[in-house]
């Protein structure tokens, strides 16, 4: 668990898929940009590098720090080439929780440096996992 919440935001989901299916969208370069991304490289595992191509000219890159299938995954988040939130500069959490034959996601995002970037990745998280709860219901 992230214990420094400086700069923290937190966005939650329930989707209608046990918790086995929805870490697989978080951690298969086919299905993840099913739900976010045009191109997606991914190494799932302690030290893994990943590479996600989120629109054709902005790239998120960073590796993972923990892999706990199919319950959490912490990763280091940035983007490359930006000022303030580079490559490995933030941390990203997501944990997965059972419900009822559905699964809780929880995504906690930290190290944020500004208000601007807490918006801006508030407003994405949104929009991808959302995307994420439609493209995993079902399967």
């Amino acid at each position: 668990m992230i214990d420094d919440l400086t700069g923290a935001i937190e966005i939650t989901q329930r989707i209608d898929a046990p918790p086995e299916v929805v870490f697989a969208y978080l951690t298969d370069s086919r299905r993840f940009v099913k739900w976010m991304g045009v191109g997606a490289e991914l190494d799932p595992r302690p030290g893994g590098r990943y590479r996600i191509d989120v629109d054709g000219k902005h790239i998120a890159t960073g590796h993972y720090r923990e892999i706990e299938p199919p319950r959490r995954l912490v990763m280091t988040w940035g983007w490359e080439g930006h000022p303030t939130v580079p490559p490995g500069s933030t941390t990203v959490e997501i944990t997965l929780m059972p419900d009822q034959g559905a699964t809780v996601l929880t995504l906690r995002h930290v190290g944020l440096p500004d208000d601007g970037e807490r918006r801006i990745h508030t407003e994405g998280w949104n929009q991808y996992t959302g995307r994420l709860r439609e493209v995993a219901r079902g399967t």
